[in-house]
């Protein structure tokens, strides 16, 4: 494994999963937020967040959180092991009130300078609504893209703990 995609509802632990997992690997470690996001939240232009994640996706090892279906296709297809964190939706909410109080006066390592934490309603319903409406997108993705990937679907604490388990400690 030299290329894992970690993806999954906001406060699901992808970000802290990814870290741990490039950490025990000594892999390069790539949170997508910090390449989209600008300072003030200004989201990057679509045909240049395409091409930077294309360039990122090339590289010959990495692991890699974040969402960004519309770049799916491209990590999808480069990816040896896709890692989807799948807490129920009322965790996932739980986590992200509790990063928002956390980081409230710190910023946080997997977002860019100038993009403090932050919670609206619009990004409350994103993650009410990510199991009806992400996780499907995401099956039908690996489906057409790269269906034969291997897929660990991590949805408790203890899924988290068993699968680290296989992995070797750096």
């Amino acid at each position: 494994m030299r290329r894992i995609l970690i993806v999954g509802s906001a406060g699901a632990g992808k970000s802290t999963l990814a870290r741990e997992v490039a950490h025990r690997l000594d892999l390069p470690l790539i949170h997508l937020d910090r390449h989209y996001w600008r300072p003030g939240w200004v989201a990057s232009d679509d045909v240049r967040f395409r091409a930077d994640v294309a360039a990122l996706a090339a590289r010959r090892a990495w692991v890699m959180d974040g969402n960004y279906g519309g770049t799916l296709d491209l990590r999808l297809s480069r990816a040896d092991l896709l890692v989807l964190c799948d807490p129920p939706r009322l965790r996932c909410l739980a986590r992200v009130l509790r990063r928002r109080w956390v980081h409230r006066a710190t910023p946080r390592p997997d977002l860019p300078d100038g993009c403090p934490e932050q919670i609206d309603l619009e990004f409350l319903r994103y993650v009410w609504r990510y199991p009806r409406r992400s996780r499907p997108r995401l099956f039908a993705a690996v489906a057409e893209v790269a269906p034969e990937l291997s897929v660990v679907r991590l949805r408790r604490r203890r899924d988290i703990r068993r699968w680290l388990a296989t992995l070797p400690t750096g």
